[in-house]
């Protein structure tokens, strides 16, 4: 059996899903130590990516051609662009871009050079199974997490949302960079550093891959959340909750 390739960048985010792996053990890849294991019974490779674009690429590439892993799958946080995509909310990526990526006037901006495109689509069949498990997760997300810790951090009636997650080595941090992000990308809903490179290397080994990120903030001015406390309270919560739903359903299909 082929496993699963479960990908972060931070720390604590992948701190609920190593503790939910079984018959774990440790390997280095690199620079990296990756966790093998089960979970529902099917096998799962855990690995932290670190930040960026490079790393993440790298522990992808290598997680590929260690493990030949069946599919890949990216969890972590994001901030918000798009209009009614809020703090708490979870977008599943349909496809990537990168928003720093400008080799003009050799090539259209944004486009990746000898791709012959901007666009990097996630696999249909593993985003719509993942979407489904976020949605469930949603529905009751009491059940996960404490109503007090949600309301103190700002989270309120949580939503699911699909569409294009901008890439970029920046921390988008400010409302003047989110507005021209907005600007140059409009169907943006939200804004990482990592997915657009997974999604590029995945394309070319010819690996499924799909990513779920959780909106930590606005990616503007008025971000006032303890991002500490979101990712160890809340995103690492939603990200177990998430995953453990979509093997669970995996494993019973």
């Amino acid at each position: 059996m082929r496993p699963i390739a479960i990908v972060g960048a931070i720390q604590e985010e992948l701190a609920g899903l190593k503790q939910a792996l079984q018959n774990t053990h440790t390997v280095s890849l690199g620079s990296r130590q990756v966790t093998t294991g089960t979970w529902h019974g099917q096998q799962v490779v855990l690995a932290l990516s670190h930040i960026g674009k490079v790393a993440a690429a790298t522990t992808a590439t290598a997680l590929i051609e260690r493990f030949d892993v069946s599919d890949m799958v990216f969890t972590g946080v994001a901030g918000g662009l798009g209009p009614g995509v809020n703090v708490g909310d979870m977008v599943v990526a349909t496809e990537f871009l990168q928003h720093d990526m400008d080799a003009s006037p050799l090539f259209p901006a944004y486009e990746v050079p000898m791709y012959g495109r901007a666009h990097f689509p996630t696999d249909l069949h593993l985003t719509q199974s993942l979407k489904s498990a976020a949605d469930s997760v949603l529905k009751n997300p009491a059940q996960w997490i404490d109503m007090d810790v949600l309301r103190e951090l700002h989270v309120h009636t949580p939503q699911v949302h699909t569409g294009l997650v901008v890439s970029g080595d920046r921390f988008v941090s400010t409302t003047a960079e989110s507005q021209d992000l907005q600007a140059r990308q409009p169907k943006a809903l939200a804004v990482e550093m990592e997915g657009a490179a997974v999604a590029q290397v995945c394309h070319d080994y010819g690996v499924p891959f799909a990513a779920v990120r959780t909106i930590s903030d606005r990616a503007d001015d008025s971000a006032t959340i303890d991002f500490s406390r979101f990712i160890q309270e809340v995103a690492s919560r939603y990200s177990l909750a998430l995953l453990g739903t979509w093997l669970g359903a995996r494993a019973i299909t």
